[in-house]
């Protein structure tokens, strides 16, 4: 839990996402409590809305405006590229911003972002500065000894070279060429819940894809394998550079849901940058959400 109690959401949602990848905004309220079950029964694909996580805006404290993020597990994590991203064009279609930067607090963190206006398709094109990434294994909850000289992590099948990276939430970056669905499967799961993470951890099985360019795979904590991730591009393209596989500067970061641009400095600040389509709006039926209390998968 990156919060305190529980918060509480009103009925209404925002739907949208980024190459795939979706979220619901809902704002405060009374309506429900955003305790793991329900935000479980709300993910949930069939028998709730569906999405692959949750944005709870909170009131702002002056200028900055306050997030809270769940994965469709119910568990709470720090901070999402694309949750982020989603939020932003939340506040476009609504009028509450216009193509101006503004800078929202979340994980701990305040990030700044801007909506710079419509692509050709009609989404809406968002940027987001995700600040400076660490590669301190402490930075993602990464217990040293669990790593050899070489910065592998043992696994039953062997040692793998990992990459650890904190952009504002954990990540394990994996380079190799083999980026099939078999080793997704095999390094994605047993990574992400490896108990040298002690808060667990998302994956990404990279490898270049031309000189500016990175091809990646996704394995998300809380979620498992994903079409598309904010932070884990910001955590690929950081280790790219990191390791000279890739120069500093804006790369091309391709997923399985299409591709978001990713700037990194020298000092290795990342922004992010892509799509987001938006889905629409709706509302949870009143008896749905007085279930809610005592739903069960």
């Amino acid at each position: 839990m990156t919060g305190s109690a529980l918060p509480g959401a009103g009925r209404r949602y925002f739907k949208a996402h980024g190459l795939g990848n979706d979220y619901l905004v809902f704002t405060s309220g009374t309506a429900w409590t955003l305790h793991p079950a329900a935000v479980q029964a709300v993910c949930h694909r069939w028998e709730g809305v569906g999405s692959d996580g949750i944005v709870l805006e909170l009131p702002p404290v002056g200028a900055v405006r306050r997030l809270r993020m769940f994965n469709p597990d119910g568990s709470e994590f720090e901070r999402s590229g694309n949750g982020l991203r989603v939020y932003a064009t939340f506040l476009a279609s609504t009028g509450m911003v216009g193509d101006e930067p503004f800078r929202v607090e979340v994980g701990g963190g305040v990030v700044g972002m801007r909506v710079h206006g419509r692509t050709e398709d009609g989404e809406h094109d968002v940027s987001v500065e995700m600040g400076q990434v660490s590669f301190d294994p402490a930075a993602v909850d990464l217990d040293r000894e669990a790593l050899d000289d070489d910065g592998r992590i043992r696994l039953p099948a062997g040692p793998v070279a990992i990459i650890p990276v904190s952009v504002g939430n954990p990540h394990c970056v994996v380079f190799t060429d083999d980026l099939s669905d078999q080793v997704l499967h095999e390094l994605g799961p047993a990574l992400a819940t490896h108990p040298a993470f002690r808060n667990g951890t998302n994956v990404q099985l990279a490898w270049p894809a031309g000189e500016t360019a990175v091809r990646i795979r996704i394995w998300e904590r809380g979620v498992g394998p994903t079409s598309a991730s904010g932070t884990s591009s910001c955590a690929v393209a950081a280790a790219a550079v990191r390791n000279g596989l890739l120069p500093p500067g804006q790369l091309a970061v391709f997923m399985d849901g299409g591709r978001f641009d990713v700037e990194v400095t020298e000092r290795f600040e990342v922004t992010l940058r892509g799509p987001v389509q938006e889905v629409g709006t709706g509302e949870l039926a009143p008896s749905f959400c007085a279930g809610l209390e005592g739903w069960r998968p």
